[in-house]
């Protein structure tokens, strides 16, 4: 595994994070506060923050950094999938839409995290 590609990948998926929990927050679109995906999606940006970091300092262990991180990420996004179509969630269109596209970089990720050799 390179350790600089699982990095950026993980950091992307965190800034798509950091971004919904802004929008859940209330600051960039008005209306879409709220306040339990705001903070599940910051833990999971920080996991996949922390994770990157982990792939810099120890690039022996991107590979299971990856892993971690992505599955992390992946349990919390259907976590969140699960709410909104049990209702308890925001629902929005663009929920629903940010989630689905989520769900399929975070599988690609950590598909191609676990099908990679060590180094």
């Amino acid at each position: 595994m390179r350790p600089h590609i699982a990095r950026a990948w993980m950091l992307a998926e965190a800034l798509t994070l950091g971004v919904a929990s802004t929008v859940h927050a209330g600051y960039l679109v008005p209306g879409h506060a709220h306040a339990p995906a705001r903070i599940a999606e910051a833990v999971i940006a920080t996991v996949l923050v922390l994770a990157a970091v982990e792939t810099w300092l120890r690039p022996a262990h991107a590979r299971r950094a990856a892993i971690f991180g992505q599955g992390f990420a992946l349990l919390g996004t259907l976590v969140g999938l699960g709410t909104i179509v049990a209702g308890i969630g925001p629902g929005s269109t663009g929920d629903v839409v940010y989630h689905a596209l989520l769900l399929a970089i975070l599988v690609a990720g950590l598909t191609w995290a676990v099908r990679c050799r060590r180094v």
